[in-house]
C-alpha cells in the first residue's frame, strides 16, 4: 500500500463510454500452450460477461522466432477450441469463420504496424523521454558484472554527460537501440486478481523500446497496440506481472496527436499452470521426457541419430547440454522409437490425442477459477461455454498456481464420450478426428462407420483410443491371436464346453442350411437380428447367454473382451463370422480340458 501522491496508479475500471475490449496476443513461435489457451478462454469469457469484444492480435515482432505456420497453428487451435474472436485476423475453419476489422483497428499482425510505432517513437524523442543508446553487448555485460560485484541490482540509466542532439545525429549512421527514460517514481497497480501492488522505483531502469533491427520491443508494441485497439481489460499470465510497471510508465508518457494521454486499462494477472509435481508446465517437458527415456534405455547417440535422422554429434551434444532442446519432429520420432508418449503440453497435442474441445475448455476453466456455489446443479463441475460466460469474474480467479491433473482431464473426456454424447454425435466427432489423424480407421470401416462408432463409444476415453477395442474387425481372420486364458475358460471348460456350444451354433445359426424359414443373410446381419438369434439359440438349448457369448467372443476376437456381442459380430460380417468360427473350431478341436 502507498499514500504517495506522486505514485502512478492503474485504476480497476477504465473511464469513458468506450466498449469493453479484452485481448489475447500470442507470439507465433509454436502451437498454443494450454496456459495460453486458458488465458484466451478467460479473456473471451470476460468480454462475453461484460457484453464486450474479444480481440486477437499476433505479436510477431521477434523476427528470429516468429513463424507464419505457427501463427496459422495458433488460429487453428483457438478455432478448434471454439474460442472465437470478434476482432483479429480473418480465419476460416471447420468450426466457423472468425475475425474481421469492424472497428478499423487493424492490422492485427505487429510486423505490419511498424509505421504506427515510429510515430510514437518520434513523439517520445521530441519530448526527451526516449534516447538512442549505442552500448555493445560486451559493454552491457561489463556493467552487469560490476553491479553484481557491488551487490546491487543492475539498472541501466542514461550515461553522464549524454547529449541527445549529438546522439540523434550519431544514430543516423550507427547501430543503436532506443531506450525509454522510465520515471523514477513508484507504480501502483490495482490488480483484479492480486489486489493492490506497489512497484518501487529502485528496480526500474531505462529499458529498450526499439531494437537494433528497428522493430519495437514487446513492451512498447503492446502498449501502443492496446491503446489504438481500444483494449480496456488486460488479462494475462502472472509471468507478465513485473512488466506491468514498465507498461504503466509508457502509458503515462505516451500521447495521441492532440496531446490526449494513453489510458491505463484494468489489469488481471492469472497464476501459472504447473505439472502435478509442481514444476512449470512447459514445452521443455517433451524434451525432458525423451531424454530420460533414452537414458533409462541406455541408448547411444548413434542409435538415436538413426531413429530420428539427426547427426550423431548433434544427439551427443543434446545429451550433454541440459539447456539444449530438439525440434518437435525429432522428439516425436524418438518417442515412437522409445515407445513412450510425449506429454501433452500444447493445444494441438490434446487435439491429436483425441480430447474433445468442449472438455478441454471445461477443464481449463477450472484451473484457478472458481465458478461459485453450484448448489444442486445436476452436472456439478461439468459446464459449457455459455455457463462460463455467465458466471465469469476475475475476482473468482485464485492467486496461487494450479496443478494440471491429467487423470481428471481424461476422466472428464471419458465421461463426456460415454455418457453425454449420442451415438451420432460421437460418430461425427470421431470421423473428424480420424480424417485428420488416422484415415486408415475410416477406410477400414467404410459403410459400417455408424456401427463402429456405436460399438466403440461405451469404452472410449479419447477419440484416439476409440478404435483399440475394434482391432479385431480391422484384421484378417488368419491374424487373430488367441489368448490362452480365454481359450481355456471360453472354449475348453464346462459341460458342454465352449467348443461344443460353438459347433452347435455354427451348424444351427450360421450354417448355409440353418434356419431355412428365416435364414441369415449378409444384408440382414445387424446387431438387433444377431442378438435375437443368439437369445433364441440359448432358449432352445437351455443355455445362459454367457455360455454362448464366451466362445463366440474367443472365435471372433481371440479374447473374452469385446463390444456388445451383436455389434461384435456385425462388424465382422456374416461371412467373416463364419470364417472365424470355423477357423477357431479347426484350431482348438483337438484340445481337451487337460491341454
Amino acid at each position: 500500500m502507498t499514500d504517495d501522491p506522486a505514485a502512478q496508479t492503474a485504476t480497476e475500471t477504465p473511464t469513458g463510454q468506450d466498449p469493453i475490449v479484452t485481448r489475447f496476443a500470442p507470439s507465433p513461435t509454436g502451437h498454443l500452450h494450454v496456459g495460453g489457451a486458458r488465458t484466451a478462454l478467460f479473456c473471451w469469457a470476460l468480454a462475453k460477461k461484460l457484453g464486450g469484444r474479444f480481440l486477437l492480435r499476433v505479436e510477431d515482432t521477434d523476427q528470429k522466432r516468429s513463424r507464419d505456420e505457427a501463427a496459422r497453428g495458433i488460429l487453428d487451435d483457438l478455432a478448434w477450441l471454439g474460442i472465437g474472436w470478434d476482432d483479429g485476423p480473418e480465419h476460416q475453419s471447420p468450426a466457423g469463420a472468425f475475425g474481421g476489422d469492424e472497428r478499423s483497428v487493424g492490422p492485427f499482425y505487429q510486423s505490419q504496424r511498424e509505421t504506427l510505432y515510429q510515430t510514437f517513437f518520434d513523439r517520445l524523442l521530441e519530448r526527451g523521454l526516449a534516447y538512442p543508446a549505442f552500448d555493445t553487448p560486451e559493454e552491457l555485460a561489463a556493467m552487469r558484472d560490476a553491479a553484481q560485484k557491488d551487490k546491487r541490482t543492475f539498472r541501466y540509466t542514461q550515461p553522464e554527460g549524454y547529449d541527445l542532439e549529438s546522439a540523434l545525429e550519431r544514430a543516423k549512421t550507427e547501430e543503436h537501440v532506443l531506450r525509454f527514460r522510465m520515471p523514477d517514481e513508484p507504480v501502483v497497480v490495482r490488480d483484479l486478481v492480486l489486489g493492490e501492488i506497489t512497484f518501487t522505483s529502485e528496480h526500474f531502469d531505462h529499458f529498450v523500446i526499439r531494437k537494433k533491427d528497428g522493430f519495437p520491443t514487446y513492451h512498447f508494441a503492446v502498449v501502443v497496440d492496446d491503446e489504438l485497439m481500444g483494449v480496456t481489460h488486460v488479462l494475462r499470465g502472472q509471468e507478465h506481472l513485473n512488466n506491468t510497471p514498465k507498461h504503466v510508465g509508457l502509458m503515462r508518457a505516451l500521447t495521441h496527436e492532440d496531446g490526449t494521454p494513453f489510458r491505463v486499462p484494468a489489469f488481471a494477472h492469472v497464476p501459472l499452470i504447473s505439472n502435478a509435481d509442481g514444476t512449470k508446465m512447459s514445452k521443455r517437458d517433451k524434451d525432458k521426457a525423451v531424454k530420460k527415456a533414452a537414458r533409462d534405455a541406455k541408448r547411444e547417440p548413434a542409435d538415436l541419430a538413426a531413429a530420428c535422422g539427426l547427426p550423431e554429434g548433434h544427439l551427443a551434444s543434446w545429451f550433454k547440454d541440459k539447456s539444449a532442446q530438439l525440434e518437435l519432429t525429432a522428439l516425436e520420432k524418438l518417442g515412437d522409437d522409445l515407445g513412450i508418449e510425449l506429454p501433452e503440453i500444447e493445444v494441438d497435442d490434446f487435439r491429436r490425442a483425441g480430447y474433445l474441445p468442449e472438455v478441454v475448455n471445461n477443464f481449463l476453466a477450472l484451473l484457478g477459477w472458481n465458478p461459485g456455489d453450484l448448489g444442486e446443479r445436476e452436472d456439478g463441475e461439468r459446464f459449457g461455454m455459455a455457463f462460463l460466460a455467465e458466471r465469469f469474474e476475475p475476482g473468482r480467479i485464485g492467486k496461487s498456481n494450479s496443478k494440471f491433473d491429467r487423470e481428471k482431464l481424461l476422466s472428464f473426456n471419458a465421461d463426456t464420450i460415454q455418457h453425454r454424447m449420442t451415438d451420432g454425435g460421437f460418430a461425427d466427432a470421431w470421423r473428424g478426428w480420424c480424417k485428420q489423424n488416422d484415415p486408415g480407421v475410416l477406410e477400414d470401416f467404410g459403410g459400417r462407420w455408424l456401427l463402429a462408432a456405436r460399438a466403440a463409444r461405451p469404452r472410449a476415453k479419447t477419440l484416439r483410443d476409440a478404435a483399440d477395442p475394434l482391432r479385431f474387425a480391422r484384421i484378417d481372420a488368419t491374424r487373430i491371436e488367441y489368448d490362452e486364458k480365454a481359450v481355456k475358460k471360453g472354449l475348453l471348460k464346462g459341460e458342454p464346453n465352449g467348443l461344443e456350444v460353438l459347433s452347435r451354433f455354427e451348424a444351427e445359426v450360421l450354417g448355409a442350411g440353418a434356419a431355412e424359414s428365416d435364414p441369415l443373410t449378409p444384408d440382414r446381419f445387424e446387431p438387433e437380428t444377431i442378438d435375437a438369434r443368439i437369445r433364441s439359440f440359448c432358449e432352445s438349448h437351455g443355455l445362459g447367454l454367457g455360455k454362448v457369448a464366451a466362445p463366440l467372443r474367443v472365435a471372433i476376437t481371440g479374447t473374452q473382451v469385446s463390444p456388445g456381442l451383436g455389434e461384435t459380430l456385425a462388424l465382422v460380417g456374416l461371412d467373416g463370422v463364419r470364417e472365424r468360427v470355423r477357423r477357431c473350431l479347426k484350431t482348438h478341436r483337438t484340445r481337451d480340458d487337460s491341454a
